[in-house]
């Protein structure tokens, strides 16, 4: 579309913005990136998540998005309550946290796909598709960089090094959803870096696991 006389000179004034956002839903960009943070927060505590949003709605009177308003249900309440307990516990205790991971590799990334995607739940297909796959793609990064992460820090034999690691991800977990919900422009430039951290994690994780299958034995005598 050209611009008339006019209104270059009034986008020349700053009177006018050189982008019209109007014709979109205001809270487009508040949603997508919602969508996003639950994608990356289901990677890391996905039934703490599921349980902090439902009790919000159902208890603290937050009108949750799109399709997220069955998360208030009793049941799914009762039983993302009881999996959050569990969760604490496996995720504290050595080897017993990688097995769950390698579990939840399966759980995990599926469930941030749909919970992203049910945020657009009244956008319409296609934005429920695209933030489907945003979310997606940020749970299966924060999941592989998490459990890998774990893995390598289990090799050591002493225990408090897995509960001190677990316990900062509890407080990674409630510092971001906070920032979500009180700064989301701050939380997507923090979760930006995050996933650029988690790629060379990852891609460092790759590596030194390959070295350790590539160790030959040493020769008898």
């Amino acid at each position: 579309m050209e611009l008339a006389g006019p209104q270059l000179a009034a986008i020349a004034q700053g009177l006018m913005p050189l982008l019209d956002w109007r014709g979109l839903p205001v809270d487009l960009a508040s949603l997508a990136a919602l969508a996003a943070g639950l994608g990356w927060a289901s990677g890391l505590r996905l039934y703490a998540l599921v349980f902090v949003l439902g009790a919000l709605a159902r208890f603290a009177g937050v009108q949750l998005p799109g399709g997220l308003g069955v998360l208030a249900h009793p049941l799914v309440l009762g039983i993302s309550g009881v999996l959050v307990v569990v969760e604490f516990f496996a995720d504290k205790l050595p080897w017993l946290d990688s097995l769950w991971d390698a579990v939840h590799t399966f759980i995990r990334i599926p469930a941030g796909a749909a919970l992203a995607a049910a945020v657009m739940g009244e956008q319409g297909g296609a934005l429920q598709i695209a933030m489907g796959l945003v979310g997606g793609t940020l749970a299966a990064g924060t999941h592989f960089a998490k459990a890998g992460a774990r893995v390598a820090i289990n090799t050591s034999p002493e225990p408090a090094s897995n509960v001190v690691t677990s316990f900062g991800e509890d407080v990674l977990f409630a510092g971001g959803m906070w920032m979500l919900v009180h700064q989301p422009l701050i939380f997507l430039g923090a979760l930006a870096v995050f996933v650029v951290l988690a790629v060379v994690l990852i891609v460092v994780l790759w590596r030194f696991v390959r070295r350790i299958f590539r160790r030959r034995p040493a020769p008898v005598g």
